[in-house]
């Protein structure tokens, strides 16, 4: 289409917003953009996290869940692989969705592409939308692809309240989203965005009750655990699944959505500013 003017058409002023409210057709261009960008690579980005999560699964099970072995969870006795598969599918869901926010701006960046970003009419709250919902979207794709692979390997895995499954499941996505669009504005080559990977992100989610109840562990580290943010998400998601939590899920929810908000208000004000991006 033309960008000529009609006739008797006046064009508005220099600085005078054309696009006054939501450019929806902006914001879901980016959000499509980011969906495929994961998805051509899809044997990279979302069959290869399930394989992986499953040899998690088979792993665990055959060398500590053997002979039926059973985990206590308030008093509720729970099959180990009943008990780990929910972690393990948010595990997953939380990896990836960090991977793909962390990668956007970053390589755009590194390549001398952040124009594509920076120059279309988008505000800094519709670009930061697209972002984290092309990573959330990413991390439910993995979630479901995990979760299918776990029910046709024979783990019970059906949900007794799936609004919890969704509900932390978004939340949490959410906040590692967040978490990697402010790495991705911070870090100036992939080895930082690696660096936080392996240093924040890994250790947070392995030391959060993911393999293990814990209500077992000494008081002390059991403070340390509650600290741990990934642990709220962990234990709100596998409620969903198997009916019993280690933490009340209203303090759970309470506490991942506030750090949501909180590094939601943290990555539009970095955006918002252009740092390490428009500098």
């Amino acid at each position: 289409m033309s960008s000529q003017p009609e006739f008797g058409q006046q064009l508005p002023e220099p600085g005078v917003p054309v696009i006054r409210n939501v450019n929806w057709g902006g914001l879901r261009t980016l959000y499509i953009k980011e969906v495929r960008r994961f998805f051509k690579v899809q044997l990279q980005t979302i069959w290869a996290p399930a394989v992986t999560t499953l040899l998690f699964l088979v792993i665990f099970t055959v060398a500590l869940g053997g002979g039926g072995r059973m985990v206590s969870v308030q008093h509720h006795e729970i099959h180990f692989a009943e008990f780990i598969a929910p972690g393990l599918i948010v595990m997953g869901m939380l990896q990836n969705a960090f991977a793909n926010a962390s990668f956007s701006l970053l390589v755009g960046k590194i390549q001398g592409t952040i124009v594509d970003y920076l120059m279309p009419p988008l505000s800094t709250l519709e670009m930061l939308t697209a972002l984290a919902g092309g990573a959330v979207t990413r991390a439910f794709c993995v979630g479901g692809t995990v979760w299918l692979a776990m029910a046709l390997w024979g783990v019970d895995v059906w949900p007794q309240h799936l609004w919890a499954v969704l509900w932390f499941g978004f939340l949490g996505s959410l906040f590692l989203s967040l978490m990697g669009v402010m790495t991705s504005i911070w870090a100036e080559k992939f080895d930082h965005a690696a660096a936080v990977t392996n240093f924040v992100v890994a250790p947070l989610a392995l030391l959060s009750g993911t393999f293990y109840s814990v209500e077992r562990l000494a008081p002390t580290f059991q403070a340390i655990s509650h600290a741990n943010p990934f642990f709220y998400i962990i234990s709100g998601f596998r409620y969903g699944f198997i009916g019993v939590a280690d933490s009340p899920i209203l303090v759970g929810s309470l506490v991942i959505l506030g750090l949501d908000v909180a590094l939601g208000f943290a990555c539009y004000a970095l955006l918002r500013r252009g740092w390490k991006i428009k500098n």
